[in-house]
């Protein structure tokens, strides 16, 4: 059965004193990016709050949080289904990811993560696999300057389910060129660890970024 491995606080200095990891190595390792590498989560909420405001929608926070790893027109069209609103998901989509990249600035590293990630870079294949569109993920990945890190970035519009279903992961996989089992994932949502485990990968449960350090 396979396993979640957390992060745990340790005096020990440096990221390894802050993550624990299966012991077996790796053949690639794969990243979600908002609230993975990058402490977004709060920002896309309040990027949401201001674009469902004029329709009257609403999105709870805990809600919010418990569809981490959605991808944003997927949430459109939930949020129209639950309640009885008719935004266009294109649009809608299209607005929210403009508001997100007004305060892209606020953007931080999760840096246990991109210490990891960075460690990794030219020794190991890595990708991001990510429910967030491409426009947004490739600007938050350019703004903390780790774009470069990675050999492929799988973004919504690279694949048709979403998590927790495996194709994210399955795709960043396929352009790597490595079989799922020799792939781990990190990963900060239980949609996300479950769309890794149902490509039959291993995954990295990351906690708050409060609790990374």
């Amino acid at each position: 059965m396979l396993g979640s491995f957390f992060f745990v606080k340790r005096k020990a200095s440096g990221y390894e004193g802050c993550m624990q990891l299966p012991e077996r190595d790796f053949d690639a390792y794969i990243f979600d990016c908002d609230g993975t590498l990058a402490d977004t989560m709060g920002l896309h909420y309040d990027a949401w709050k201001m674009a469902l405001e004029p329709f009257g929608a609403d999105l709870p926070e805990d809600l919010y949080y418990s569809w981490g790893g959605r991808p944003t027109r997927e949430i459109v069209e939930a949020l129209n289904e639950m309640q009885g609103l008719f935004m266009d998901p294109d649009a809608m989509t299209h607005h929210k990811e403009g508001l997100y990249h007004s305060l892209l600035p606020e953007v931080k590293a999760i840096e246990p993560v991109v210490a990891f990630a960075r460690k990794m870079h030219g020794k190991k294949p890595l990708a991001v696999a990510s429910g967030g569109g491409r426009k947004a993920v490739t600007a938050t990945l350019e703004g903390l300057g780790l774009i470069h890190l990675f050999d492929t970035i799988v973004t919504s519009e690279d694949y048709n389910r979403g998590k927790p279903f495996p194709d994210p992961y399955l795709e960043a996989a396929r352009r790597l060129g490595i079989d799922p089992s020799g792939c781990l994932v990190f990963e900060d949502t239980e949609i996300g660890r479950q769309s890794a485990h149902a490509a039959g990968m291993e995954c990295v449960l990351v906690p708050p970024p409060g609790e990374t350090s």
